[in-house]
């Protein structure tokens, strides 16, 4: 018998709706609740999903029991405070990246969770994709690895706002928001999860009027590899990433969906190993990973604690780079 999880959302945008699209793919997940401080915006976002009730009371929901988890979807700077309240009150948490700000808040509440027996965890849509072992295969295939340059710039859609002389959340340092927690995380994430934390890094940053970081790089270094991430939410690549071996080039399409993933061999042949992948299938993978760890936490034990112990390297490592780049929050806006 499938054991349903009745969910609610906190965050209308966009990628809230991919989550609960994704969610339909999952079987015994079950779209119960919308949070939004606004009711009518709220009671407009529940209605596509025929889902009826709203809250505009965090604590009232997290006092519920319409739901067993919820998906925490709002600006990071919200994410701590948000994510302690519903693992206070027994409820699941999987909220999206960055989880928290610090690297002490995620260790904090990784404890609470504990305490609580429920999953707190990271939505990163790689970690949770067929196609990450497929990719640690690939690095055995192109022997010794030396280099690899790792990039996800894209330009983002708050852009023209910015330039009229708004201040979009995401380029509003009080969110706790910026280039590197919104786009760069997702260079750091596979370069840690396949190459581990580097013993070194050099990090710079672009900054906008409002003081957030517009784009950024970060050069990790290793004791037998150099490997250098970009990112931008100011201009838009075309290129992909490369993890560059001498026995042949991984080209990786999309950093943070690990689609379209193709290998150039030294002898001129070419191997594909993943396409072109529709988004909310890809971040199924997540949400799957999720219902797992809820519902079966004894078999997907090792997983689960692999998820936290690499999210506080990212969290880390993410410090340590805004710590070098002079990227602050909280800043007063101009």
């Amino acid at each position: 018998m499938v054991m349903i999880m009745k969910y609610g959302t906190i965050g209308t945008s966009f990628i809230t709706n991919e989550f609960i699209e994704s969610a339909k793919l999952v079987e015994g997940m079950e779209f119960t609740a919308v949070y939004s401080r606004n009711l009518e915006k709220g009671l407009a976002f529940s209605g596509k999903y025929g889902v009826e009730k709203v809250f505009t009371d965090l604590e009232e929901m997290a006092l519920s029991d319409l739901i067993d988890a919820v998906y925490i979807a709002s600006p990071n700077s919200l994410h701590y405070e948000q994510s302690k309240l519903f693992l206070n009150h027994g409820k699941h948490v999987i909220c999206e990246k960055p989880i928290t700000v610090t690297p002490a808040q995620l260790k904090e509440l990784i404890h609470l969770a504990k305490e609580k027996n429920v999953i707190y965890m990271e939505a990163i849509k790689m970690l949770h994709v067929p196609a990450r072992p497929l990719l640690q295969e690939a690095l055995k295939k192109i022997s010794k690895v030396t280099t690899a340059r790792i990039d996800y710039s894209q330009l983002s859609s708050k852009y023209p706002a910015y330039l009229a002389g708004d201040v979009p959340n995401i380029f509003n340092p009080r969110f706790s928001t910026g280039c590197l927690m919104d786009l760069g995380i997702y260079c750091v994430y596979p370069v840690l999860d396949l190459f581990g934390r580097p013993d070194k890094i050099i990090a710079t940053a672009g900054f906008l009027t409002t003081g957030a970081d517009g784009y950024g790089n970060s050069i990790f270094l290793y004791p037998d590899k150099q490997i250098n991430l970009s990112y931008s939410k100011i201009g838009q690549s075309s290129l992909g990433s490369e993890i560059i071996g001498d026995k042949g080039t991984i080209v990786i399409h999309s950093i943070s969906t690990f689609t379209n993933i193709k290998i150039y061999y030294k002898d001129g042949t070419e191997e594909e190993l993943t396409g072109e992948i529709p988004r909310h299938v890809v971040m199924s993978g997540e949400v799957q990973s999720f219902y797992n760890y809820v519902t079966n936490s004894a078999e997907y034990r090792e997983d689960y604690q692999y998820a936290g112990e690499l999210a506080i390297s990212v969290s880390e490592v993410m410090e340590q780079i805004r710590e070098q780049a002079g990227i602050q929050f909280n800043q007063k806006t101009l």
